[in-house]
Parts: structure tokens; C-alpha cells; sequence
């Protein structure tokens, strides 16, 4: 009996990788990555525009990192990355202007901060193909917006966190307390009172706008997890850039507590201290986004328009590296997944 249970979870385990974690569509390496109107057998030239902190926050930015990565590899691009020198909306402008000076084309800009920028810069340069990540209020000729399905994702991680949860508390905390990351408290809140009707769930964010620091300030999000931790969560969700890392620091601290990641699977790359604490991660696959907007480029497709990522394109989903620790809950969550997926239930975008 025991090996049969050991089967059928390794089964649903497998199952739960390959449907939360695809790596989008395959193709074949290609030896100059330039076919598409008026390229000729030039070089594709991508210009990527990372958000606050850059790439190394092992949350957003390495995800838009990794599809820019798998882009060089696959498709042969010739790519450069840039951090804004500062946060203002000026140094956002300048940035996207020095890469369409310099010829890149596409250029990506990595999160909805960009929004101004994108408006401007597109029309200084139609020509110019700009894929905006995370906003969808652009409308220009020349101007992709890929967004995602964040709430549902969330969903899912609010059932993980109600299922594993002892004290029947759990906790979400935010970056900047924005309609995008609401987004992410709303499905996590339904995920969780849905799943385990009375779970209480506290609820915070690091920032207020204008102050859009939230992303970038671990130690504040370290205070808000040991506070919520304090009065009785034992679940901590956190989806706030680089402040994740003070999130987990607190939950770690803290017997019997969980974290669960954002953005990537932050199992995967949290250092060894606080590693084991993370019982799953909201997978939000921006490196797709990032490598199909860039092959769309390659077969011609340089129109404007919304694309969007949500669970049933494995946009979004959940990570199921610990094993250990989300197998007991596992099996329920995945009857969650598959209630969003046939329109039983739907995930909310507002709390």
C-alpha cells in the first residue's frame, strides 16, 4: 500500500511540474536570427529595460532574464540589458530612448512603471517594436502589452498556504499597493477562504504610491512578515520584488512557519538559510513572455496589441520543488487548478 501512494504522488507530482512549469513554445536554433520585413540578413538587435534592482532579485527581473538568456541561446539574438541609473519617470524616458537610438529593436520593457516611458519613446520611434511587461494601457501602433493572469496563480498559492496552514492564519504581503499587485492579493485571498472556509488572512504592503520604494526594501518587508508571523500567520506570501528576501529571512526565523515565493521558483534559487521554508512559489512565466515576444519579432509579427499569459497557457501556475513539504496539500490544490481551468470557480482581480 505504502509504494502505491509513493507512486501515485510521484505521479501527481510529475503531472503538477510539467503543467505549472512548461517551458512555452520549442524551436529550432536558427544561424542568423533576421528573417521579417525590411531586415535582410541582419542581426536581431534586443534591447531589454529591467525594473528596479535589475536582474539578480531572483524574483521578477531573473525571469524576464532567463527568456532574454534563452533568446541568445536559441534564437541567436544580439541582446543588451540595461537598469535605469534612478526611479524617476525621466531616467525611465532616457533609457528606452538610448536603446531605440542605438538601433534595438525590439526593446522590452520590464514592468509597469515603464508605462510613460513606453507612450513616449513609441512615438518618437514607430519604427521601433516596444513590449511593455505587466501594463496594458498603451494603445499604439507599435506598442505590445504582455500581461498576465497573476490572480489565478494566486489562487492557487492562497489554497497551498490555507491547506498547510496549522493556525488557520495566513498572510499576504505586497510590494506597492497598486491595482497589479491587488491582483495578486485577491486570488490569493479567494484561494485561501475558498479552499478552507475561516482561514483569516492578514493582509500588507511595503509601500504606498508615490512611493514605489516597496520593491526594493528588504529589511521593511522582513518587519511586516515577523509582525503578521507574531499575531499568528504561519504562512507568508509575498509578491514584492526584491523585498521578497526579507520576507523570507522572517519566516525562517520562525518554527513551523512556510514562505511561498513569487515570480520564479525561488526554491530553486534562495540561498541554503531560508531555502527549506518555501513551501511553493506563484510561477508567473515572464521568460516566456520575454522569448515568444522576441520570436514573434523574428517571423514578422510587429504589430501592437495585448498578449496575455494565464493558466491555461501556462502563463501562471505553481512550483512543486518541495516535494516534501507540498505533497500532503498537493493532491487539493490541484482539484483548485482544475476548478479555475473549467470555469467552476474564477479568480478575482480586486479585493
Amino acid at each position: 500500500m505504502r509504494n502505491r501512494k509513493k507512486t501515485a504522488l510521484a505521479a501527481l507530482l510529475a503531472a503538477a511540474a510539467m503543467t505549472t512549469a512548461g517551458c512555452g513554445a520549442e524551436v529550432e536554433p536558427v544561424a542568423q536570427a533576421a528573417v521579417g520585413d525590411g531586415l535582410g540578413l541582419e542581426q536581431v538587435r534586443v534591447g531589454l529595460a529591467f525594473d528596479q534592482g535589475g536582474r539578480g532579485d531572483k524574483s521578477f527581473n531573473d525571469a524576464a532574464a532567463a527568456g532574454l538568456d534563452r533568446a541568445k541561446k536559441e534564437l541567436q539574438v544580439d541582446a543588451v540589458e540595461v537598469t535605469p541609473g534612478g526611479e524617476s519617470e525621466e531616467e525611465r524616458v532616457a533609457t528606452l530612448r538610448k536603446l531605440a537610438q542605438e538601433g534595438r529593436n525590439p526593446i522590452i520593457a520590464v514592468g509597469f512603471m515603464y508605462a510613460a516611458a513606453v507612450k513616449t519613446v513609441a512615438g518618437e520611434f514607430p519604427d521601433t517594436t516596444i513590449a511593455i511587461i505587466d501594463d496594458d494601457s498603451v494603445s499604439a501602433p507599435n506598442v505590445v502589452s504582455l500581461v498576465f493572469a497573476e490572480e489565478q496563480g494566486s489562487y492557487l498559492a492562497g489554497a497551498a498556504a490555507a491547506l498547510k496552514s496549522r493556525s488557520g492564519k495566513v498572510a499576504f504581503i505586497g510590494g506597492v499597493r497598486t491595482p497589479l499587485l491587488q491582483k495578486f492579493e485577491a486570488g490569493f485571498t479567494a484561494g485561501a477562504v475558498r479552499t478552507r472556509p475561516g482561514t483569516e488572512v492578514s493582509v500588507d504592503y511595503v509601500s504606498t504610491p508615490p512611493d514605489f520604494s516597496g520593491f526594493g526594501s528588504p529589511e521593511k518587508a522582513k518587519k511586516i512578515a515577523a509582525g503578521m508571523l507574531a499575531s499568528g500567520a504561519d504562512v507568508v506570501y509575498t509578491a514584492a520584488g526584491g523585498s521578497g528576501a526579507g520576507s523570507l529571512q522572517a519566516v525562517a526565523a520562525r518554527r513551523g512557519a512556510w514562505a511561498i515565493g513569487v515570480d520564479t521558483d525561488q526554491y530553486q534559487t534562495a540561498d541554503p538559510g531560508v531555502r527549506d521554508v518555501i513551501l511553493t512559489s506563484m510561477v508567473k512565466r515572464v521568460d516566456n513572455a520575454v522569448f515568444q515576444e522576441i520570436q514573434a519579432f523574428i517571423k514578422g509579427d510587429r504589430g501592437g496589441g495585448v498578449k496575455r499569459f494565464d493558466l491555461k497557457t501556462d502563463g501562471v501556475g505553481y512550483a512543486v520543488s518541495n516535494e516534501k513539504a507540498i505533497a500532503p496539500v498537493l493532491k487539493k490544490v490541484e482539484a483548485a487548478r482544475q476548478r479555475l481551468l473549467d470555469g467552476t470557480v474564477t479568480a478575482p482581480t480586486k479585493p
